[in-house]
Formats: C-alpha cells, sequence, structure tokens
C-alpha cells in the first residue's frame, strides 16, 4: 500500500481508504500490479496501520489483479 497522490490517475491502483498515524489523512492505495507484496507475512513486513480491507475492497484488489495476469 502507499500513499503517494499520483496513484489517484493509476489504474492498477485502488483505494484501501484513509491512512491513520504519521500519513493521517493521506489516501492509501492498494498497487495491483505488485502481486509480490500481497502477502506481508511472507515478506517479514509489518501489517499497514489500515489493518484489513473490507472484502469488497480485497475482491476489487483481486478482480484488478485478475485483469493483469488473468487467472481465473
Amino acid at each position: 500500500m502507499t500513499t503517494a497522490a499520483y496513484n489517484a490517475t493509476n489504474p492498477f491502483a485502488v483505494v484501501a481508504g484513509v491512512a491513520g498515524g504519521v500519513k493521517s489523512g493521506k489516501t492509501s492505495y492498494v498497487l495491483c500490479h505488485q502481486p509480490k507484496s500481497f502477502d506481508w507475512r511472507v515478506r517479514e513486513a509489518a501489517p499497514h496501520p489500515m489493518g484489513n480491507l473490507t472484502d469488497a475492497r480485497f475482491a476489487e484488489v483481486c478482480g484488478v489483479l485478475n485483469q493483469i495476469v488473468q487467472l481465473g
């Protein structure tokens, strides 16, 4: 996830919500064209401060990723 404002026009970015903490008030985006970063546990990264995506938002992210890699 990122809060870089230029992702507002990125067709592969899905709005995740508004960030808190240090990035408070900024829009967070899931970058669907970077599936390598989907599983933060495997990368041993820290959980994102926003927590989890809603099921609907996760389905949207998976839908965009599917357009890229056409899994199913």
